[in-house]
């Protein structure tokens, strides 16, 4: 099986790279920010970041195929990099510091039903074997790579194990969430007000940071009812190489859904129990 180090190593020159670009401006008063055609917020940061990132990209890994929010698909082939640039524009254009450039590398066919991280299928069977996200604001980073683990720490040589927590009762859980009404346009609305009152604490944390907070042990269960790829793929991998569990809200492995749940893998199914009882 590939070690994907030299991707893992390679992402990380890409965070920092987009760390530079993303702080330069970040509360900058003269920062443009426009409208996408789906009402949702994009700087001249998103822009630039994604650029930075795709130019090195293309030097690097020529042969890569590359999928980033803002510019969409370039190539084809059995790897392709996925991107956010930030996520959390609304945070980063309000001068909020909680959000992040994730990098996502994903690797037809990579799936193997007992590895660490689970077989991750989607139509074209494709699985984040690298992940990456930095938080410079908040002077954060955490990793992971294909059955290597996963990470937190400012450096690969400056780093700790992740590790999700063992709490086993709903009772005893910590669940974190993006906003009440996402849940409420996607008809699941009762659904999560059930288990926002089964569990022991609520927080709406948002955006990439419950799924790393996860990865950590320190919360124990998230979900959001309307993702991108690149909001996930990242996500994904680091939950997983932690030791958690990363679906669908259809249960359905990996960030191939739509939709996320993520957990310590103990509480799965309780989570997705009360989200999806359709399921």
């Amino acid at each position: 099986m590939p070690d994907y180090l030299d991707d893992l190593r390679l992402a990380h020159v890409l965070a920092d790279a987009a760390d530079a670009a993303t702080m330069d401006r970040f509360k900058a008063l003269d920062l443009k920010v426009e409208t996408k055609p789906d009402m949702t917020p994009v700087s001249e940061a998103d822009k630039a970041a994604e650029e930075l990132i795709r130019g090195q990209l293309g030097r690097a890994r020529p042969r890569d195929a590359i999928l980033g929010e803002e510019y969409g698909i370039q190539g084809t082939g059995p790897r392709r990099w996925v991107i956010d640039p930030i996520d959390g524009t609304k945070n980063y254009v309000r001068g909020v510091p909680v959000w992040a450039t994730l990098i996502s590398l994903m690797e037809a066919g990579a799936g193997d039903a007992s590895s660490r991280t689970g077989a991750f299928e989607s139509a074209g069977g494709f699985e984040p074997v690298v992940g990456v996200v930095s938080a410079p604001a908040l002077n954060r980073r955490w990793w992971a790579a294909k059955g290597h683990g996963a990470f937190t720490g400012r450096s690969l040589s400056s780093a700790s194990r992740l590790r999700v927590s063992g709490v086993s009762r709903l009772s005893d859980a910590s669940f974190a969430y993006s906003s009440l009404s996402g849940w409420e346009e996607q008809g699941r609305l009762d659904g999560f007000l059930g288990l926002t009152r089964k569990v022991w604490r609520t927080r709406g944390y948002g955006d990439f940071w419950p799924y790393m907070m996860v990865a950590e042990g320190s919360v124990d269960l998230c979900a959001e009812p309307e993702l991108s790829l690149w909001d996930m793929a990242a996500n994904a991998i680091v939950v997983t190489e932690a030791g958690g569990r990363f679906t669908g809200l259809d249960g359905r492995p990996g960030p191939h859904s739509g939709n996320a749940a993520a957990s310590n893998g103990i509480l799965h199914d309780e989570l997705l129990d009360h989200l999806d009882p359709r399921r």
